[in-house]
């Protein structure tokens, strides 16, 4: 008789983490929280580099191979909600949220400790200094607003450290009806109402520091913040066209909400950097506009202001 093999399965399977201490990286403050973290799938690996001795022999064999540096990096998409990612969304954007509930991109760099728990094999795998090198949000009709955290660390070890997780948040995912969306202005006149489809990325240019003599990265340097994204529309006329063509700067704001909260995204300057108008058949012509967003130098606000 075969008994049936047990193998982890992802209906079972949880995420959590803790902030790690702001002076050390990859390690834990003497005091921290642990939370779970939502998410509709993981895919944070450890990986290590690689090298193939080049040495010439002559039955033509290869006398050895050996391990490189250990790398961290992945992606964790999730369905984006109120309060649930606040400490991820700082992360992202290297800065605190203030105490007015708003939150600028900065230079305040934060880290994670994130565990993923096979709960049903009793497996715990931890990764180390984790830093969003990327967030990216995408808003299409008629569904559930998706986000995606893309992270580098420093390391991952197969324990737990991690326990006694709580929930951050329980809130509805944000919707993509409840909101709006506003092009050209910060005011209700402005709302457009012919867009298809939002998506931008946030991108933290994360370089790993590597020396010699360890098989770890010793820190991680940050880059620019480059925000961006891509406006898809019905071309029902030649005004957000006209915008790319005089390259004209722009303003983008956006809210998304769950029905009771909400989350405003603001871009204060832009440029939109392509006008593409498709024509795939009989149906309605699409245009798509990339755009570039910058700091604004006559509001001080700098790149993305998000307000909760």
């Amino acid at each position: 008789m075969t008994c049936e093999i047990t193998a982890a399965v992802g209906s079972q399977f949880q995420a959590s983490y803790a902030v790690e201490d702001a002076s050390c990286w990859g390690s834990l403050p003497s005091s921290y929280t642990v939370y779970n973290l939502r998410v509709t799938g993981f895919g944070i690996q450890l990986g290590k580099d690689s090298f193939q001795s080049a040495e010439l022999r002559s039955d033509r064999q290869i006398s050895d191979f050996r391990h490189g540096m250990y790398n961290v990096a992945g992606d964790i998409p999730v369905e984006l909600s109120y309060g649930a990612f606040d400490d991820l969304i700082a992360a992202a954007m290297f800065e605190d949220w203030a105490s007015d509930d708003t939150i600028e991109t900065g230079t305040t760099r934060k880290s994670l400790r994130i565990q993923r728990y096979f709960s049903d094999i009793t497996q715990y795998h931890e990764f180390t200094g984790c830093i969003p090198s990327s967030w990216s949000v995408s808003i299409a009709p008629n569904t559930i607003i998706t986000s995606t955290f893309s992270f580098v660390g420093e390391t991952m070890v197969t324990s737990q450290t991690l326990s006694g997780a709580v929930d951050k948040a329980t809130n509805s995912p944000f919707d993509s009806f409840s909101g709006y969306i506003r092009e050209g202005g910060n005011s209700s006149s402005d709302e457009i109402a012919v867009v298809t489809g939002l998506d931008f990325t946030l991108d933290n240019n994360i370089t790993p520091m590597q020396v010699v003599g360890s098989q770890t990265s010793m820190g991680m340097a940050e880059g620019r913040a480059n925000l961006t994204g891509t406006l898809t529309a019905y071309f029902n006329g030649s005004t957000l066209l006209n915008k790319f063509l005089n390259e004209a700067e722009s303003v983008l704001q956006f809210q998304l909400s769950d029905g009771s909260n909400t989350m405003e995204f603001y871009m204060p300057r832009i440029v939109y950097s392509g006008g593409d108008i498709s024509v795939d058949g009989e149906g309605p012509c699409t245009m798509s506009m990339p755009f570039q967003a910058l700091y604004d130098s006559s509001s001080s606000i700098n790149t993305l202001q998000i307000s909760r």
